[in-house]
């Protein structure tokens, strides 16, 4: 699997943003908030972090593609 650096970029960021925003969410709800929530919820995202990674990586092709799929799209060329 070849990928340009759109790709790596893309996943990158995408994978940031939600592993920061579900672990920031999670951590809320599953211990409150309290002093110790921002290094909680920092421990969380380093934690999903890497796991979010190569997940986007392999799923947002798949993702991309089952969207074009539902809605009736063309495939791209």
């Amino acid at each position: 699997m070849k990928l340009d650096r759109f790709q790596l970029v893309f996943a990158l960021l995408m994978s940031a943003m939600m592993a920061f925003l579900m672990a920031g969410v999670l951590t809320l709800v599953n211990t409150g908030l309290d002093i110790g929530f921002p290094w909680r919820w920092l421990r969380g995202f380093l934690v999903a972090w890497p796991i979010a990674f190569p997940l986007v990586l392999v799923l947002a092709p798949v993702a991309s593609k089952l969207a074009i799929k539902l809605v009736g799209l063309p495939k791209p060329q």
